[in-house]
């Protein structure tokens, strides 16, 4: 499971889900485009509804094969693909990360929409070129006109749709600044998104003669997500104004070799944070060790004014590190993309301290304009 999503598989070794919402919309296309084949005289009995769950599924291979393209264009750049997921209106492929350049993110954009004209060429051909019974004409005619009208709707330039990536690279390219192509293509989903909202909501009531209730929801749902990537390309581009020493916990917890555990114990132990673990440094700066506070325990309270935190280091592990003067957008991502608590931030080789995730947050807050 993710989320509510149900995992039914990989493809090409990406975990692939299904969203409940998918089985909403498998049942309806089913019933509605069963019904139509019903017309057909040759087709008797249940089979319309089967060649209509056949259809269903087959319109949901497209959509797939349209995720496929994302994805393949992603891993031929070293981009890990995370998922991929089926839901009420189409599909999306997870990937772990940006490209590199506005080059890569075109090319990422506009794969699936390319797939999507390959099948339109291919079904178009199978459609014209060969002698079917007629219901399998009009099944095959279909999937030419969903995986042309798949191709052509998500070219729409906005967020989440692929051409507001196509948008978000070209701005990427003209200003050099990947964030600001996030929120000029958001915003510009978010224009489509009201749009298709307010085209959904006069067809419904009988004043336009274009559109409909699902032309509204697709709208909803555009709206939904481009809002969403609008408030978190502001977000970034606010902590790309910050650097890794900007948001340094003035309390990290580091203490220096030469300290008796008696002086440890008074200065940073009774009385203090709640920290249980501590990073050592020499008389340089540099990163030498920790300490863990149950390390006291095995030292005699006789002994601490003579053993020194140094006697009783231990090894600090694999700790993610990163520079001072990183962009705390970089930060973030690295914390989050790692699932990393904290990392230690270096300035100029020497250990200047700790940032979490909290305190970001916090830097976020105190600085909110």
């Amino acid at each position: 499971m993710n989320g509510n999503n149900i995992r039914v598989g990989s493809l090409f070794g990406i975990p692939f889900y299904l969203n409940p919402s998918w089985f909403f919309v498998l049942g309806l296309v089913t019933l509605t485009y069963g019904g139509q084949l019903a017309g057909f005289e040759q087709l008797t009995g249940l089979l319309p509804w089967v060649l209509g769950l056949v259809t269903a599924i087959l319109i949901f291979a497209s959509v797939l094969a349209h995720e496929l393209g994302h994805s393949f264009a992603a891993i031929a750049q070293g981009i890990e693909v995370k998922s991929i997921t089926l839901f009420l209106f189409g599909g999306v492929a997870s990937l772990g990360k940006e490209s590199k350049t506005p080059w890569e993110s075109l090319v990422v954009a506009i794969a699936g929409p390319g797939v999507s004209l390959l099948l339109f060429a291919l079904f178009s051909l199978i459609s014209t070129q060969m002698l079917l019974p007629a219901p399998v004409q009009a099944i095959v005619f279909l999937l030419a006109t969903i995986n042309l009208v798949l191709a052509v709707f998500n070219m729409i330039p906005g967020l989440p749709l692929d051409g507001g990536n196509v948008l978000k690279s070209i701005v990427w390219q003209i200003t050099g600044d990947a964030n600001r192509g996030i929120l000029v293509a958001s915003q510009a989903g978010q224009f489509f998104g009201w749009l298709a909202i307010a085209v959904g909501i006069l067809a419904t009531l009988g004043i336009s003669p274009v559109g409909s209730i699902w032309t509204a929801l697709i709208g909803w749902f555009i709206l939904r997500n481009a809002s969403a990537s609008a408030a978190s390309a502001k977000i970034q581009g606010r902590l790309n104004k910050f650097t890794a020493a900007d948001a340094v916990l003035p309390n990290s917890p580091i203490v220096p070799e030469d300290l008796t555990l008696r002086e440890f114990a008074n200065n940073y132990v009774i009385g203090q944070t709640s920290w249980m673990r501590f990073l050592v440094t020499n008389l340089q700066g540099d990163l030498v060790g920790a300490i863990d506070v149950n390390d006291l325990k095995k030292i005699p309270t006789s002994d601490w004014n003579s053993v020194q935190v140094r006697d009783i280091l231990s090894p600090v592990g694999d700790m993610e590190t990163v520079q001072a003067d990183q962009s705390l957008l970089d930060v973030a991502k690295i914390l989050e993309q790692k699932q990393l608590k904290e990392v230690l931030v270096q300035n100029n080789g020497k250990l200047l301290g700790l940032i979490e995730k909290t305190a970001i947050i916090s830097l976020l807050q105190k600085t909110k304009a």
